[in-house]
């Protein structure tokens, strides 16, 4: 068998080239989880990447499309996540024990800061607020079919459509995760998750569905 030739010059630079648009976008998502909104410069944000701040214009044009395409990273990891544990969601309990877990991983890894930071700092930039707005709407359509599974063939699916609850269980989130990162504190927003399950667990039994034990080891 020949031996594979030496990687092409072509080749070269559009691995380097990869792997400096990758630099930039982790060092976007530090810098704003560190530093703000206002901290993300090109300068902060080349610094933190090790590479000259012209090559942020380069790879994307502007610094504000360089922070968008940080939210994209952020949302496609957390979106991978959150699907897994909203389809072990069978019932409306499962789905309130999913939204807890979602809420405390979310936390802990520092990605609601990203959030925050984007959806406060968009309020100043002309246009750059209907573009954050955009990048919402696969969490509001995996709400909703995370919904209208849990509902399937409960009394609750016809007082509860899958649109609207999908709408205010995403802003509600958002909402308990801003303020649990403002304040520092989580206790709330995890008492409401409790009696989130208690009212799920009621509309399980009323329905018939077995309902999963509660996962009271996540911290």
């Amino acid at each position: 068998m020949a031996k594979a030739g030496p990687r092409t010059e072509s080749g070269t630079s559009r691995a380097r080239s990869a792997d400096v648009r990758d630099a930039l976008i982790a060092a976007a998502i530090e810098t704003l989880a560190q530093a703000g909104f206002a901290g993300a410069s090109a300068r902060e944000i080349a610094a933190r990447a090790s590479c000259s701040q012209g090559l942020v214009f380069y790879h994307f044009g502007s610094v504000n499309d360089l922070l968008l395409a940080a939210l994209d990273e952020v949302s496609t990891r957390r979106m991978d996540a959150y699907r897994r544990l909203v389809a072990e969601a069978t019932s409306v309990t499962g789905l309130a024990d999913a939204a807890r877990s979602i809420f405390i991983e979310d936390l802990n890894s520092g990605y609601v800061r990203v959030l925050v930071e984007m959806i406060t700092g968009a309020q100043s930039v002309p246009g750059l607020g209907e573009r954050v707005a955009e990048r919402l709407a696969p969490w509001r359509d995996l709400a909703e079919s995370a919904v209208r599974n849990a509902l399937r063939g409960s009394p609750a699916a016809r007082l509860l459509p899958a649109p609207e609850a999908a709408h205010a269980i995403v802003a509600g989130f958002f909402g308990l995760e801003m303020l649990a990162m403002l304040d520092g504190d989580s206790s709330a927003a995890l008492a409401v998750f409790g009696r989130a399950r208690s009212l799920a667990r009621l509309l399980d039994v009323l329905a018939g569905v077995k309902v999963p034990r509660s996962r009271r080891n996540d911290r």
